[in-house]
């Protein structure tokens, strides 16, 4: 794959517009209990977390956005509208799913922060010096981040036009993609240890004791049972399947009814902060509508500073989020659609800045979770040779069911639980089942990440370690690289609980040109080859440079046989 030498705008698009008048039909045929199972996953992975930001946006955003607006902008940009359909249906790649992300969140807080004491420039000519000075007038949250969502909005379609999948994302590789993926985990516990620690500060000591263990259990079951397929020979295969399929569903519904039972009915608990009516948050509102319009000038064009932040991390977030679950493990066979998504992304932002409800974008790690859950075995027929005849061979290979049901699904009952009744019904979820459900997450998204089983031979004894290929003599530099890896992830990981959190994709993304420029030169080509690949195409950066050399050397061989010929003809 190479990068073409003209800019040709709007080619992505255009080929990402083919590609789904081709797959859009047959997404729509697949339909399975597994398909169900997912949604039903997805469903809580997606919505109880998604709460849990809310109850934090509630607060440190003036009661600008609560609940209502989390759950109402999670559905909402789950489905594209065409003729009344609600869609992200429509997107090109239905394995990615959309949600309010912590990064956003933080970075919501800070531009409230900004609007409630807003900065002036001011020149004092008399000490020649540029000052800034807190203004007194309040600038105005949701007109202020609508304009903001419409500038991404124009900036998330001009990424599409221009090709800039091909210009940015093509040069990322595993190394950048496993550490978001592992940082991704670090934060799900870290919510979880956040929630117990609310636990503590709220609730009596006994109480904070049941919800350690309530945590625990609803971590522990769920993981018990996603393993029931396992179980051979206890149960009917059908029943294993079932247990593993809904395991989440099933820890969840254990562990909200359990507070209720006995002796456990008289304790105090906390749980998820609700709305009890279909309206925003704020008192002063009435309807789902921002007047964006009535806005100075001035702070219009301001705007474009955070929005330009969103594109960023709106654009990175979603692009690695498609590229991780749909990497070579889940042998996805249809093409993606990066561009057309991008300009669907962008769509939904501006609508949720006018509807003046927080915007999603592509989650981790609920996008690969997604294809974890559905993951099933296929038979494949691989021509072989033998003795110079050709037979049939039957192999068995994982795959995922790409379908558009399981996300349509999902995102059509989160837009369900925005009713006053369905919203009392997860008012009765404890926050301990929430952290749970978080560890759950973070175990589930680390348990398939390459660094955690690297992690691993940093433990166990040479004489152990599996055999490396005959290129590379030793696992020094295997683990120095797993090394770097971690100690990358803690450092961002720092930075997200700082104010400077909001430029945390930043990092990330400059870790790209780091490995590319850099670590080739620390670490042995053969090593480079083994730990790291490309995360959008096959092969690794090494086979470029060796298939580039072997090209520059072709061009310049005739120049080299020029002399002798000359020679001869003399």
């Amino acid at each position: 794959m190479r990068i073409p030498h003209r800019l040709q705008p709007l080619r992505l698009l255009r080929q990402d517009i083919r590609h789904l008048r081709h797959r859009y039909v047959s997404d729509w045929t697949i339909f399975n209990q597994l398909i169900i199972a997912s949604a039903v996953y997805v469903f809580f992975t997606n919505l109880l977390p998604g709460i849990t930001f809310a109850s934090d946006l509630y607060v440190l955003t003036g009661k600008q956005w609560g609940t209502i607006e989390v759950v109402f902008s999670t559905g909402l940009c789950d489905l594209i509208s065409v003729a009344d359909q609600l869609a992200q249906r429509l997107s090109s790649q239905p394995l990615t799913i959309l949600g309010v992300t912590g990064p956003f969140s933080v970075l919501a807080e800070n531009i409230y922060s900004l609007c409630v004491g807003s900065f002036n420039v001011c020149y004092r000519p008399l000490m020649s010096v540029w000052t800034l000075e807190l203004n007194k007038t309040e600038i105005p949250f949701l007109p202020f981040m609508a304009w903001a969502l419409i500038h991404a909005s124009w900036m998330h379609l001009l990424l599409a036009i221009i090709n800039a999948h091909d210009w940015t994302m093509r040069y990322v590789t595993t190394f950048s993609t496993e550490v978001f993926s592992l940082l991704n985990s670090i934060i799900y516990f870290h919510k979880a240890v956040q929630e117990l620690q609310r636990a503590h500060d709220d609730l009596s000591f006994a109480a904070f004791l049941y919800a350690v263990i309530g945590a625990t259990g609803t971590m522990l079951v769920a993981i018990g049972l996603s393993t029931a397929e396992k179980w051979k020979p206890l149960f009917h295969r059908y029943v294993r399947m079932g247990l593993a399929e809904y395991a989440a569903a099933i820890s969840i519904i254990i562990f909200i009814g359990m507070p209720h039972v006995g002796e456990l009915a008289s304790l105090d608990r906390s749980t998820l902060h609700v709305s009890t009516s279909f309206k925003p948050s704020a008192p002063d509102r009435s309807v789902f509508f921002v007047h964006f319009w009535h806005l100075p000038v001035g702070w219009i064009f301001a705007a474009i500073i955070p929005g330009f932040i969103i594109t960023i991390l709106f654009f990175f977030d979603h692009e690695v989020s498609s590229i991780i679950c749909t990497i070579d493990r889940y042998g996805t066979k249809k093409p993606g659609g990066f561009a057309w998504d991008i300009v669907l992304l962008g769509t939904t932002t501006a609508l949720c800045g006018i509807l003046g409800i927080p915007p999603a974008n592509g989650l981790l790690p609920q996008a690969p979770l997604h294809s974890e859950s559905l993951m099933h075995t296929e038979k494949e027929e691989i021509l072989i040779s033998v003795d110079g005849e050709e037979k049939v061979e039957h192999r068995d290979v994982k795959r995922v069911y790409e379908q558009r049901w399981s996300a349509f699904l999902h995102a059509g009952a989160i837009l369900v639980f925005v009713s006053p009744p369905f919203q009392h019904v997860l008012g009765l979820t404890p926050t301990s089942v929430l952290a749970g459900l978080f560890m759950f997450m973070g175990e589930q998204s680390l348990s398939v990440n390459p660094i955690l089983y690297r992690s691993f031979y940093l433990l166990t004894p040479p004489s152990e370690l599996p055999p490396l290929p005959q290129d590379i003599k030793s696992y020094q530099g295997v683990h120095a690289y797993t090394v770097v890896q971690i100690v990358v992830t803690i450092v961002i990981f720092i930075v997200t609980l700082t104010k400077a959190a909001p430029v945390f994709p930043v990092l990330v993304i400059v870790l790209v040109p780091i490995r590319l420029l850099l670590m080739n030169k620390l670490w042995n080509r053969e090593t480079l080859r083994f730990v790291d690949a490309w995360a959008c195409r096959k092969g690794t950066p090494e086979d470029d440079k060796d298939l580039l050399a072997v090209e520059v050397n072709e061009k310049s061989a005739p120049s080299l046989r020029l002399p002798e010929e000359t020679h001869r003809n003399v």
